[in-house]
Order: C-alpha cells, then sequence, then structure tokens
C-alpha cells in the first residue's frame, strides 16, 4: 500500500489531490493554496473535478474574489450602498491613541475601514495573522457630526480548518513507514515527491521547521527559481513573507506613532524575501533591534518592551559558479547579502543555513500531482506543534555532541533537531539511531554551515567541527 492510500485511508476527509489546484484554474488568481483548497473542498466531491463543478468555482471566485481591475467599480457599488461580499485577506489594527479599531482590506487599499465589534470577538485572528473569508462590506456616507464616508465590515464567514484532533494526527504516523510519510509531508507542502532525492526532500521539510517550532532562525541561499518562498506564501496564513525594499523598525516591531504592534508578535514566521534588495534603516535600529530579539525573544522600542514567539527566514539569491556551488564559497557565502546583515553577531544568531543550491529549479514538474494534506488542515497541525513541549526534552535528553562547547551551538541544534522531531517522529515513536540519522544529523550540519562562514568572516570564529557522539 503506497503513501496515498494510507493517507486516504487514515485521514479521510482532510487530504485532497494537489493536482486540483492547477486544473481549476487559481494559478491566474494571487490566492494561497490552504484559501484555494478551501474552496476545492466546498465543491468537489470525491476528487473529481468535472465542466460543471469547474464552472461553479469559476462563477464563485468571479462573483467574491475580482480581479484587482475592478477595484473602482466595486467602491462605485459601495457609494449606491449596494452590500458587497468579498473574499480578502481581512486583518484588524488598534490604535490606542484614537481608541480605535480599524479593518484592513486590501482589495480594495484601504486599511480604515470600520469593523463590528462581534465580528472581532468571534474572530479574534483577525487581531494576529489576519483571517481569509467572504466579507459583507456596506458604506455609510459622512453625517453632521463626521466629515468622512466609512466602509463597514458588517458580516463575516472565515475560512478556517474545523476541530483539529492533534493525537490523531500523532497515532496515524505509526501506519506509514519513514519513506511514506517523508513523501506525505513533501506532498502535503505542494512538492512532487518522486522528482526529488532523500537528501533533496530533507532540505525541503528544513524551509518548514520555523513554522513548527517557536524561534527557529533559517537562511536559505540558492539561485533564482529555486521556490525559496513558496511555502511560507501558499501553506501557512500564520507566516508573513516580506518583499525586498526598506524594512523599517515601526513595520518589524513596534508604530510608535500609532502605537500599533509590528510583524515580530501577530505572526509565527516572518520571511525577509529578495534580501539582496532589502535596505535598512541609517541609524541601525533594524539590525540592534533584530540581534536583541533573535537572541532572547524580546525586544524594545520607545516606552514598548514586548516578547514573541516569532521565527525569523532570510531569503537570498546568490551566484553560482560552472559547478553550481556558491562563487563566494572560499571567501564566504554571505558576500552577496546586504552588508548590514553580514555582522557576525547577527549571523551567529541564525541556527542553520539551507544550501538552496542543492535543490533543483522549479519546473513543471515541480508541483504535486499526488495525495496530500490539506493546506490548512497541514497548517494547523504544525501551529499547534508549536506548544507540544515532550520533543524538546527527548532532544535534551538524546542528544550527545562533541565539540559543541557553544552555547548558540546547542541551542541552535537543539531547536532544529526538536523541529525534525515534530515533523518526522510527531509519534515520538523512534529508536536513537533513528533520531540520530534524521533529526540530529540533519541539524548538526545546518548549524555547522553557519559556524563555516562565521569563521571565514572574522578571525574571533575558531575552526569547530561539531559531532555527534
Amino acid at each position: 500500500m503506497n503513501f496515498e492510500r494510507k493517507a486516504k485511508n487514515y485521514f479521510g476527509e482532510v487530504v485532497i489531490n494537489k493536482t486540483l489546484m492547477q486544473k481549476a484554474g487559481f494559478s491566474s488568481r494571487a490566492i494561497p493554496t490552504f484559501v484555494g483548497e478551501w474552496i476545492l473542498s466546498s465543491f468537489i466531491k470525491e476528487d473529481k473535478l468535472n465542466d460543471e463543478t469547474r464552472q461553479k468555482i469559476s462563477l464563485f471566485l468571479n462573483k467574491y474574489f475580482p480581479t484587482k481591475s475592478r477595484k473602482e467599480e466595486i467602491k462605485n457599488r459601495l457609494l449606491n450602498f449596494d452590500r458587497v461580499k468579498l473574499l480578502d485577506d481581512y486583518r484588524v489594527f488598534v490604535n490606542l491613541k484614537t481608541g480605535d479599531r480599524r479593518l484592513k482590506i486590501p482589495f480594495l487599499d484601504m486599511d480604515n475601514c470600520r469593523i463590528s465589534d462581534n465580528i472581532i470577538k468571534e474572530n479574534e485572528m483577525l487581531l494576529t495573522s489576519g483571517v481569509w473569508g467572504v466579507g459583507e462590506l456596506m458604506y455609510t456616507p459622512p453625517s453632521d457630526n463626521k466629515d468622512k464616508g466609512e466602509v463597514w465590515l458588517r458580516d463575516f464567514k472565515p475560512f478556517q480548518v474545523g476541530y483539529i484532533d492533534l493525537e490523531y494526527y500523532k497515532e496515524c504516523r505509526k501506519h506509514f513507514n519513514h519513506e511514506e510519510w517523508i513523501n506525505l509531508i513533501v506532498s502535503s507542502m505542494g512538492f512532487n515527491p518522486t522528482i526529488y532525492s532523500n537528501r533533496e526532500k530533507l532540505l525541503l521539510i528544513t524551509r518548514i521547521l520555523p513554522i513548527v517550532e517557536p524561534r527557529v532562525n533559517l537562511i536559505e541561499l540558492a539561485p533564482k527559481g529555486t521556490g525559496k518562498s513558496y511555502i511560507y506564501n501558499n501553506v501557512s496564513r500564520y507566516a508573513r513573507v516580506v518583499g525586498g525594499g526598506k524594512i523599517t523598525p515601526a513595520v518589524m516591531f513596534h508604530n510608535l506613532n500609532t502605537n500599533t504592534p509590528g510583524l515580530i508578535t501577530r505572526y509565527d514566521l516572518i520571511v525577509l524575501d529578495e534580501v539582496q534588495s532589502v535596505s535598512g534603516d541609517s541609524k541601525g535600529e533594524l539590525i540592534s533591534g533584530l540581534k536583541g530579539y533573535l537572541e532572547s525573544g524580546k525586544f524594545s522600542r520607545g516606552n514598548t518592551e514586548a516578547t514573541s514567539e516569532a521565527g525569523f527566514v532570510i531569503l537570498g539569491n546568490i551566484t553560482l559558479n560552472e559547478n553550481k556551488i556558491p562563487a563566494y564559497q572560499e571567501e564566504g557565502i554571505f558576500n552577496e547579502i546586504p552588508n548590514f546583515l553580514q555582522e557576525t553577531a547577527f549571523i551567529d544568531r541564525i541556527h542553520g543555513l539551507i544550501p538552496g543550491w542543492e535543490l533543483p529549479r522549479v519546473s513543471k514538474n515541480t508541483p504535486s500531482n499526488k495525495l496530500g494534506l490539506k493546506a490548512d488542515f497541514f497548517s494547523e497541525v504544525l501551529h499547534q506543534l508549536r506548544d507540544e513541549v515532550e520533543y524538546s526534552d527527548f532532544v535534551k535528553v538524546n542528544m550527545n555532541l562533541k565539540n559543541c562547547d557553544d552555547l548558540r551551538d546547542s541551542k541552535a541544534i537543539t531547536r532544529l533537531a526538536t523541529a525534525y522531531l515534530k515533523i518526522i517522529f510527531p509519534d515520538l515513536n523512534l529508536s536513537l539511531e533513528e533520531f540520530n540519522e534524521h533529526c540530529l544529523k540533519p541539524a548538526v550540519e545546518m548549524r555547522q554551515r553557519i559556524r563555516d562562514e562565521l569563521y571565514k568572516m572574522d578571525d574571533e570564529y575558531e575552526k569547530v567541527n561539531i559531532e555527534i557522539r
């Protein structure tokens, strides 16, 4: 029995044919996989997509998820007092200075809309990572006591997975051998497990370590076209990708002008994409704040002090030589990231380096054509596993390393190994040999790459070769 049949047998309705997203016509829409698969599940029975179903999905998208070119048309309908239903990624921001709660509606490019208090109470995720769903909007014109018209969210139907039985998920692991489980995870991530080697599958899984384990910090360097940011944009609503450009402390940590929290406190994971085009602030406040946060999970800005469990991922493009290895392998592969991020004290706080140059470029065969766990279900499982402490206890008892006296090395490897353990052996049914091979060994490798680069960058970092006893 292959992994697909077992997945269907044991996970039932939370399994989906991953090719349906491509066949249903979502590719032309800027919609994450976890939302697209939720829509598919509402229309498709038994993984069968026929012309009638495809037409229903098309009508749904045209009605509730119009193209951006229709923005003014939608605004005009609101101005005419039509009630408009829109599928969007809704978020709420609280301004303590004004005592206001303001709603952000990306489709309308508006961040000062209003929302009913009861909707916030019923959907508290609106205050953190935001919630995808269908909202009913209406317009209220200016009146005697206000000089501006306002758009209100009056009703909201969130797209969210139902109750997750995490213990059942863990229990199901025993029905899969190692290869079958890895293939299921890779397919659930949206990648075709049949085109990747075992080594490449492990690198793909490494990308989701910061989603499943709190405060894991990674950097992945690779040529363009290797799909570095795909998983973060499509699988988890708890991850936020920040594109290139200027990143300010207000956006990352806390906005002092509006007294609103930054990204760090609202997501499980912050991803800095296209890092080669990122610029910091002239005062160095961003990098200083990041160094403090990556070390302790705390930050302060103005009179605000806060903590967070969010992980941090940096994605960057690098140049390869004719042998398909980094052009600056000898000098130091961090030469191609912005200078303000090359400080060794910052790099040392990154737990692991993913050698993305070992992964093939994205092709027509890259997307999974197999069964896999639905993205919203898989995302919620990873999110809930963050709070499970028995995995780190297992790692601390069974991890035995030599040449690992540095506290940052030890912490980094512990967190990485814990994350691998949660993903690969969620039932904790494994031998010491399996733990060393599939969890500890890759964790050591990821941290060793950071240590090797630090040695090239600064004489204060001695050459270290971390080994498993």
